[in-house]
C-alpha cells in the first residue's frame, strides 16, 4: 500500500500545473462563460459518441477507465459533472496536463463538451470496476456514512444539479488517488466542504472509504 501511495503522488506531481490563476480568488464551482454555454447547449449523444473517440486511447472504448487508477471510469457520471471537469481542465482550474491537450479549444469545441458529456451519462456501467484489498470495509462503510453520505448519496449515485460525482463503479484506486490530492491540497478546483471532511483522514482511512465506495451498487446516472 505504501509503495502504491508513493508511486500514485510522485507520478501526479509531475503533472502539476503552474497556472498564474489565484487559487484563493476562486469560489468552489464559480460559473464563468465557457462551463455555463456547455451546460447550457443541448447535448446530442450520438455526436458525443462520435466526439470521444478522441478520447478512448485513455478512457477506453465504452468510457470504462482503467482499473490500475490512472483513468477514472467515465461512464454513468452525471453530464454536469463531466461538464464542469473538462471546463476546469481547459481553463487551468484544475490541473491535468496529460487531459489539456485532448481537451483544449483546438481539441474540443463547447457543443463538443456537452455532447460527450450526454454519451457519457447514457452509458451503461457494469459490475467489475477495480476494487480495493477489502480488508477494512467495516470502517470504510463507516467513515462514508459519517462524511460522504450527505453529498455522493447512500449508494453513492452523487448529485447532478450540485454537481457532486457519482462515486458508485469507479476504480478503487482512482478514488484514493483523488482523495490523496484532495486531502494535500492538490487538487486545485475540489470542493472546500470535502477537504474538510477528509484533511484528517490517515491513508489507510482513505483507502477504506475508496475500496467501500468502489463496491457501491448504485445506478447509472439518467
Amino acid at each position: 500500500m505504501k509503495l502504491f501511495l508513493q508511486m500514485v503522488l510522485s507520478a501526479t506531481v509531475v503533472g502539476l500545473s503552474t497556472s498564474t490563476l489565484a487559487d484563493s480568488a476562486r469560489v468552489w464551482n464559480a460559473p464563468y462563460p465557457e462551463k455555463t454555454a456547455a451546460l447550457q447547449a443541448k447535448g446530442d449523444p450520438v455526436r458525443g459518441e462520435e466526439a470521444f473517440v478522441i478520447c478512448q486511447g485513455c478512457h477506453r472504448v465504452g468510457a470504462l477507465g482503467r482499473a490500475d487508477g490512472s483513468y477514472p471510469r467515465l461512464a454513468g457520471q452525471h453530464a454536469t459533472v463531466l461538464i464542469k471537469q473538462l471546463a476546469d481542465v481547459r481553463s487551468e482550474r484544475r490541473s491535468n496536463l496529460k487531459m489539456l491537450p485532448f481537451a483544449d479549444h483546438q481539441a474540443l469545441s463547447v457543443q463538443d463538451m456537452a455532447d460527450i458529456a450526454a454519451y457519457l451519462q447514457g452509458l451503461p456501467v457494469p459490475p467489475d470496476q477495480g476494487q480495493g484489498p477489502g480488508q477494512a470495509l467495516a470502517l470504510g462503510e463507516r467513515l462514508y456514512a459519517t462524511d460522504c453520505v450527505s453529498c455522493h448519496g447512500q449508494q453513492g449515485e452523487g448529485d447532478a444539479q450540485r454537481f457532486y460525482p457519482r462515486v458508485a463503479g469507479q476504480h478503487y484506486r482512482y478514488l484514493l488517488r483523488e482523495n490523496l490530492l484532495i486531502r494535500d491540497g492538490k487538487r486545485r478546483n475540489s470542493n472546500p466542504a470535502m477537504v474538510e471532511a477528509v484533511r484528517r483522514y490517515s491513508d489507510d482511512e482513505l483507502s477504506a472509504v475508496a475500496d467501500h465506495m468502489s463496491r457501491l451498487p448504485g445506478a447509472s446516472a439518467r
